[in-house]
């Protein structure tokens, strides 16, 4: 007569079990959410950091090269027996003051256009769907390989529509802009008929972005496409979690021609 209580407080404790492990595997999750989080938060304000010391620099080059050339106005009018060294002097800083000059807008450019990009797409940043951040020179949107496409496929999957078409439409407000669409994979090789090597498979996935981009309104002569296949990748390829980061897609915002020197400023070759 006993025995069905007994049984009946026996299931209620391995349910409570449950539901308790299931509450710290939650926390757990929510944990490792906020680390990533915040590490990716702290990489975006390191990144602005570094723009803003850069920026700060040549500044402080631009005041000392002002005070130079202010110091030989000074010396060239009170001194006409130096007067052809002191104009050798004054050209030569007044050229280096227009050169910092123009460095100086370039960066401030550069910040500017970082720091509009990351707004726009602050959302996806966010929600970790995607980062912007600068890669050897090159500042670039970076969408994990695994959010867009099913291992060795060139299929762009629903959530990964979903991301790219809210790319598409930030991006779409660059129209002064050209964009080179990247694709990237980890280490491990593929053999098949359509993709014989990593090369291929790479380019057939960042060829199915920028035609997907366009579809949602990019202009064509925007954008380019290639692929990296495993040889370029951000970490060694020694882990699972290191392969994910590798398998990517990279969006790479090209420089105006306003911020790359004329040809009048290249240095004359001979021959």
């Amino acid at each position: 007569m006993n025995r069905i209580p007994l049984l009946l407080l026996c299931a209620a404790c391995v349910s409570t079990g449950t539901h308790e492990k299931a509450i710290e595997d939650l926390n757990r999750q929510h944990q490792a959410q906020m680390e990533e989080e915040n590490a990716q938060l702290a990489e975006r304000q390191k990144k602005l950091e570094e723009t803003e010391a850069a920026r700060k620099d040549l500044e402080a080059k631009l005041a000392e090269a002002q005070k130079r050339s202010d110091e030989l106005n000074k010396l060239l009018q009170g001194s006409a027996a130096d007067k052809d060294k002191l104009d050798k002097l004054l050209a030569a800083s007044n050229q280096q003051l227009e050169e910092l000059a123009k460095q100086k807008a370039a960066a401030d450019a550069r910040a500017a256009t970082y720091k509009s990009l990351t707004d726009k797409l602050r959302s996806m940043i966010d929600s970790g769907k995607l980062s912007v951040k600068i890669r050897k020179g090159r500042m670039l949107i970076s969408l994990p390989n695994d959010v867009l496409f099913d291992s060795g496929s060139a299929t762009i999957k629903k959530a990964g529509q979903d991301a790219l078409a809210q790319v598409a439409q930030a991006l779409s407000e660059f129209s002064d802009r050209q964009f080179l669409v990247a694709g990237h994979t980890d280490d491990r090789a593929i053999h098949t008929a359509r993709f014989p090597s990593n090369w291929e498979l790479s380019t057939a996935r960042a060829v199915t972005v920028t035609r997907f981009l366009v579809s949602k309104g990019m202009k064509p002569e925007q954008l380019g496409a290639l692929g990296y296949g495993e040889f370029d990748p951000v970490v060694p390829n020694d882990s699972e979690e290191n392969r994910a980061l590798n398998r990517r897609i990279e969006i790479q915002l090209q420089p105006n021609l306003s911020e790359l020197p004329s040809m009048a400023d290249l240095p004359a070759t001979s021959g």
